[in-house]
C-alpha cells in the first residue's frame, strides 16, 4: 500500500475520518473535568492519569483530523472547489493550533499541586493572557477547526458525496457545543460528529482506488496513458 499513492491516500482519509473524532469523543469521556470541578487546577489533580490521558487522546485528535481534512479536500476537486480550498485551510490551520495549546494541561496540574485554585488560575492567566501568546496561538486561529470543519463537510455534500445530514450533524456537534458550559453536555455534542464524519470514512473505504483517482485531474480530463495508479497527483 505504501508504494501505491491512490491505495494509501484514501485508506489514510478514510480510517482517519473514523478515528480523529471517536478519539476527541473518548478524551471528553474521559476527562475528569467533564463530570467534576471544571477548574482544571483541581480536576486534574483528583485523577492525574486520567488528566494525562485525555490530553493526550486530544493531542492526537486534533492532529489526525488536520491530517483527515485533506482527504476531504480532495472529494472537492470537482465541485465546491473554492469553498473546499477556504474551509480546508480554516480547518487544517485551527486543530493544529488547538493541539499546541493542550501542553497548558501539565501546567495547569503542577500549579494546582502547589496553589490554591485561586492562585493557580491567576498565574495560568498571567501566562497565557501574553499578547504573543494570545494572538500567536489562540485568537482567532483556536476557533478556525470547530468553525471550517462542518463548512469543508458542506463542501463535500454539495460534491455529492454524502447525504444533507452528514453536514448537519457535525454542525450540529461541533458548533453546538458552544451553546454549553464544558462539561456532560459536551459529550454529547461531541459524540454526534462521530456518526457523520465516520460515515463519510467508511465510503471512502469501500469506493475503491478507480473512485478515488477519478477525482485527479488526469483522470477527469481522460487523459490518454494514464492510469489511476500514476496519476498526477502530486
Amino acid at each position: 500500500m505504501l508504494n501505491n499513492q491512490v491505495t494509501f491516500r484514501r485508506v489514510t482519509a478514510g480510517l482517519l475520518l473514523i478515528v480523529a473524532p471517536l478519539l476527541q469523543a473518548l478524551a471528553v469521556i474521559i476527562d475528569p473535568g467533564t463530570w467534576g470541578d471544571d477548574r482544571e487546577a483541581v480536576s486534574f489533580g483528583d485523577n492525574p492519569v486520567l488528566a494525562q490521558t485525555q490530553s493526550v487522546l486530544y493531542h492526537w485528535s486534533w492532529m489526525l483530523m488536520a491530517v483527515a481534512a485533506f482527504g476531504l479536500v480532495h472529494l472537492t476537486r470537482r465541485r465546491a472547489t473554492r469553498l473546499g480550498h477556504v474551509s480546508g485551510a480554516f480547518t487544517v490551520i485551527g486543530y493544529l493550533s488547538l493541539s499546541g495549546l493542550l501542553l497548558s494541561d501539565p501546567v495547569e496540574w503542577w500549579l494546582g499541586q502547589r496553589y490554591t485554585p485561586e492562585q493557580a488560575q491567576k498565574i495560568l492567566d498571567e501566562m497565557l493572557n501574553l499578547p504573543g501568546v494570545v494572538f500567536g496561538f489562540q485568537m482567532p486561529w483556536m476557533f478556525f477547526g470547530f468553525l471550517g470543519l462542518p463548512v469543508l463537510v458542506a463542501a463535500v455534500w454539495r460534491t455529492g458525496f454524502t447525504g444533507w445530514w452528514v453536514p448537519a450533524l457535525v454542525a450540529a456537534g461541533y458548533l453546538g457545543s458552544f451553546l454549553v458550559e464544558y462539561g456532560p453536555a459536551t459529550v454529547v455534542f461531541w459524540t454526534v460528529p462521530v456518526v457523520g464524519l465516520g460515515w463519510i470514512g467508511l465510503k471512502v473505504l469501500r469506493m475503491g482506488d478507480e473512485a478515488w483517482a477519478a477525482y485527479y485531474p488526469a483522470v477527469a480530463a481522460g487523459r490518454p496513458g494514464e492510469s489511476y495508479a500514476h496519476t498526477g497527483a502530486e
